[in-house]
């Protein structure tokens, strides 16, 4: 393939891997406006509307790596492709659904197609881009995850106060349809059809891969896919995610010690097969040898632990709690997407030279941001008290997504060899959503727990600081993933001379 511009084909191939991936996102935060319409169009009991959420989670979580591996050893096109119509039947069985079963197990398929094409982008990103076209790819990629996130339930809300409950909620699933058919559309007319044989746009041969990988010879048969490993991890991944998502019993605390124990058994099996040889395991543990990528996975880990909550409290907030609409409780979310589209590209263009310093900028501005919004809710008791407040707190969020997670989504990958992408990816990704399930279990849990016994108003502002205290953990993980930077800039500096 020619080399291209970024207004060209760039743009293009853009716009085929990141259509797929904002429908994905954005079916995570629409239904949950959407939940109190399906309470009363299915009959839905509790329980049935837990799993509309965890049944997505669950198998989002569980498909991501072994899916990265399967695209990193099969080729990652068909495979995206397979996710996307997968993804698009699955949401039309949800808007059908006539009851709440039918609905969980379209949910689970859309859940797990959404984990098979996910990391198949990060992969193709890898392969398709590299250099400051990299940065750029990786900073719309941080721009379409920041604005489905956020935009979810404006939109939802939107759906719903227009076309009335019954129509309304399955609408935000049929959304997906038209989406994932003009993806399909962009998928076969601008990605290449052999995307071993394409050149990386911005330049025009990959990095050197390191030396740890220099085995590992991608090989086909079902056997590479270390099935094993795939049960293994499946399972730990499942037993970390249940008890938070699904689950609440003292039980939970057993399954969540007995999902660590399954993940160190994975863990030595991964080890003991990568001696045999480098390519075999899923994932291969050289991986975490790379500082780079280890450590900018941890920062986003950390920063998925706290800020996804916020947007569970605030909708609570904003409807019991102030009794408004869906619609005015997505409106409030609105600042933070608007941050988001107008800085993500921009730093993804910065990376290169200023990534380490953006991401420490991101995850101190998240903990502004939780204490903005903190007073900004204390100050709703007052006559200077105002949704716009939230709003603008929220916009600070926004901030500092645009500065983290393009940062540290192109700083994770840059040392990552490209035939280890996928699975690269897939371990990074299936690390957010545990930490995503942990951190939403925990700070709900406070907050309806204070709401109860002292009212919203003071769950909002407890909340907040939580969610303050736990972005402060990725603030300490930027400011060592910076350090170790700076000291390998020097290194190669000193190397050189």
């Amino acid at each position: 393939m020619n080399q291209t511009s970024p207004t060209g084909s760039s743009r293009r191939m853009m716009t085929a891997m990141f259509l797929p991936l904002f429908a994905a996102l954005l079916s995570i935060s629409i239904v949950n406006v959407a939940l109190p319409a399906i309470e009363e169009s299915l009959s839905a009991t509790s329980a049935d509307l837990q799993w509309v959420l965890s049944g997505y989670a669950l198998a989002f979580g569980m498909a991501l790596v072994p899916a990265g591996r399967a695209g990193d050893l099969w080729g990652r096109r068909g495979l995206f492709m397979f996710g996307v119509a997968l993804f698009g039947v699955a949401s039309l069985g949800a808007a059908l659904a006539m009851n709440p079963l039918v609905l969980n197990i379209a949910r689970v398929f859309m859940g797990f197609a959404a984990g098979v094409l996910t990391p198949q982008i990060i992969g193709m990103i890898q392969r398709l881009f590299a250099g400051p076209a990299r940065g750029r790819a990786y900073g719309m990629m941080g721009t379409i995850i920041g604005v489905a996130v956020a935009a979810g339930p404006a939109l939802g809300g939107l759906i719903i106060d227009t076309t009335g409950s019954d129509l309304g909620w399955r609408m935000t699933f049929l959304i997906n349809v038209p989406v994932t058919t003009v993806a399909l559309i962009a998928i076969v007319r601008w990605l290449p059809k052999n995307l071993d044989d394409a050149e990386p746009a911005g330049q025009a041969d990959l990095e050197r891969l390191p030396e740890v990988t220099a085995s590992a010879a991608p090989a086909r048969g079902l056997a590479r896919l270390d099935p094993l490993g795939v049960v293994l991890l499946s399972i730990a991944v499942l037993l970390l995610m249940l008890p938070f998502i699904a689950f609440r019993s003292p039980l939970g605390g057993l399954l969540a010690v007995a999902g660590l124990g399954v993940l160190v058994l994975w863990a030595l099996w991964e080890r003991r097969l990568g001696r045999r040889d480098a390519a075999a395991p899923m994932v291969n543990l050289e991986l975490f040898t790379l500082p780079s990528y280890t450590l900018n996975s941890l920062v986003l880990g950390l920063y998925f632990a706290g800020m996804p909550a916020t947007w569970a409290v605030v909708a609570v907030y904003v409807q019991q709690g102030r009794g408004e609409g869906a619609l005015i409780a997505g409106l409030v979310t609105l600042p933070s997407a608007v941050m988001v589209m107008l800085l993500s590209s921009r730093v993804g263009r910065a990376v290169e030279c200023k990534g380490p310093r953006m991401l420490v900028s991101g995850t101190i501005a998240g903990v502004v941001a939780m204490l903005s919004l903190a007073g900004a809710a204390a100050l709703m008791v007052t006559d200077y008290g105002s949704l716009w407040l939230i709003g603008a707190a929220l916009a600070v969020v926004g901030l500092s997504q645009a500065l983290i997670i393009p940062s540290a989504q192109t700083l994770s990958m840059r040392e990552v060899p490209e035939v280890m992408a996928g699975a690269a990816g897939g371990v990074a990704q299936t690390a957010q959503r545990v930490f995503t399930a942990i951190g939403i279990a925990v700070v709900t849990g406070i907050y309806f727990s204070i709401s109860a016994e002292a009212g919203h108003q003071a769950a909002i502002v407890t909340s907040s600081l939580v969610i303050a205290g736990l972005m402060l953990t990725s603030v300490a993980a930027a400011l060592f993933a910076a350090r170790r930077a700076r000291q390998a800039v020097q290194s190669q500096v000193s190397s050189g001379e």
